[in-house]
């Protein structure tokens, strides 16, 4: 049997765990094992599955210590960043059974002009593929509402961080998961019996992965990338905390997120004072080390090819024609050596133009380019350059101010006076703008991807007792004929 054998990126020579690699008739298998259990799952009540969701997330939070040092040892993510994440995946599993009787409730109008009936019903069986980078919200963010829906699943994790969330998703109904490359993750988005199909990844995938959906037509939520600005306007204020969250909205797991701040632009009037603040904010809060020793907030990077890319992205900005200069950030910590897994130093990089390769692709990593702006007409232009949209941010003292710039932006979710996690609101639906994907995660509209509405009705006039209506007669009494042979048209009713 093939394995796909995880080390730790802390510490390479450590292997974390191991799992099955599930071929092509495996995973048919599986999706054919969900697509048996769909029956009966999705003829429980709204009430009986969020039941057991909310036993499944009481299970996970049962095992938060125990499953914590396992995410960080394979992610590369701090202790407290792993804690927090399964902590917050229970508390976004408790609020989908929170809210999902009312929002999948049907709906039911009788009055004048008939009665009408729309139910929420399921798809079927969803194809979920997730990524490495925050494994286990990533996946939650998706089972979650497709197990409350009605629908059942199979879950491909990534490769590079498969463990926990495997062990996540077996506290959880009517879940199958597969592991594997692209192969797998092929398979399952093309199963004929996959009625929808779920991704969280990068741009290559996410475009295998739509190709391979749409080749049986069945819907996708894509979640992809983005090359997020954050937007200080002239008037922006802050204070030494503010830099702070700042700083860790770009470079929390190792800048490895697909909303973190990657893209600094200020007013040129300012840029030293904004500087000065930043690199102080980064020397107190930016503690680069092993993931499992107290104190650390950065750790490496996932794999020796992702630290290979950034490290090459950096060479680029600092040399030939770039012209950049590159500020190491943080601090290391005690007894901290760079050479045990795949760390990459986090750096400030200042003197770039838009075209320069940190600047214009999505670096996913520890590194972050600071830009100068003269104009808001000009900042707006440049922030909204380039093919993603996912998410931006507005600085200001003067909330009108920013409401009214993040309007402007080509992004998906905008905030303001903040940026990524801390930003976020189970309440507030969340995804991209123009190549970051299409679909939305979190907030009513999270819940609803899962469901398709499907309608029973009777127009009044065909209710017992109603006058009936012509036979070529269009609805809401627009009454144009339409001839029953050439030469003749109905009567006016």
């Amino acid at each position: 049997m093939d394995l796909i054998t995880r080390e730790n990126p802390a510490r390479v020579d450590e292997v974390v765990g191991s799992v099955p690699v599930t071929d092509p008739a495996a995973v048919d298998a599986a999706v054919r094992r969900a697509d048996d259990a769909f029956p009966d799952w999705s003829g429980l009540t709204v009430a009986e599955r969020v039941a057991a969701l909310r036993r499944g997330a009481d299970t996970v939070a049962a095992r938060l210590e125990e499953l914590a040092p396992l995410l960080a040892r394979e992610s590369g993510k701090p202790l407290a960043d792993s804690r927090g994440e399964i902590g917050f995946a229970v508390t976004f599993l408790r609020w989908v059974c929170d809210e999902a009787p009312a929002v999948l409730a049907a709906t039911e109008i009788d009055d004048d002009a008939g009665r009408l009936v729309v139910r929420r019903k399921p798809y079927g069986v969803v194809g979920c593929v997730t990524p490495w980078n925050a494994p286990v919200i990533l996946a939650v963010l998706k089972l979650g509402p497709a197990l409350a829906a009605g629908n059942t699943v199979v879950l491909k994790p990534s490769p590079l961080a498969p463990l926990t969330v495997t062990e996540v998703a077996a506290a959880l109904p009517a879940v199958q998961v597969v592991h594997g490359g692209a192969e797998t993750g092929r398979a399952l988005a093309g199963h004929p019996l996959v009625r929808k199909v779920a991704f969280t990844g990068g741009d290559a995938a996410g475009r295998e992965i739509a190709a391979a959906a749409g080749a049986m037509i069945t819907p996708a939520v894509l979640e992809l990338g983005g090359n997020d600005p954050a937007v200080f306007l002239p008037d922006f204020a802050l204070s030494g905390a503010d830099y702070e969250r700042l700083v860790m909205a770009s470079f929390a797991t190792g800048g490895q997120v697909c909303m973190a701040a990657k893209r600094l632009y200020v007013p040129r009037a300012r840029i030293a004072e904004f500087t000065e603040a930043y690199l102080a904010a980064a020397e107190r809060v930016l503690v680069v080390g092993d993931p499992l020793d107290p104190g650390v907030t950065m750790g490496p990077v996932i794999s020796a090819a992702a630290a290979a890319r950034i490290r090459a992205l950096v060479a680029g900005a600092a040399g030939g024609t770039a012209g950049g200069t590159v500020t190491p950030l943080g601090r290391s910590a005690p007894g901290h050596d760079p050479a045990s897994g795949y760390f990459v130093t986090p750096c400030l990089v200042t003197g770039l133009d838009d075209h320069a390769p940190l600047v214009a692709q999505e670096q996913f990593g520890p590194a972050v380019p600071l830009l100068a702006y003269d104009t808001e007409g000009e900042v707006l232009a440049r922030a909204n350059a380039g093919e993603l949209g996912l998410a931006a941010s507005v600085w200001s003292a003067d909330e009108e101010r920013a409401f009214a710039l993040a309007g402007r932006l080509s992004a998906g979710f905008v905030f303001v006076n903040t940026h990524n996690r801390t930003g976020m609101s189970l309440r507030a639906p969340f995804g991209g703008v123009k190549r970051s994907g299409y679909g939305r995660e979190y907030g009513r509209e999270g819940l609803l991807e899962y469901v398709q509405s499907a309608v029973v009705h009777v127009p009044a006039a065909f209710r017992p007792g109603g006058p009936g209506m012509a036979p070529g007669a269009y609805p809401g009494g627009v009454h144009d004929e339409i001839p029953r042979a050439a030469g003749t048209v109905q009567p006016p009713p």
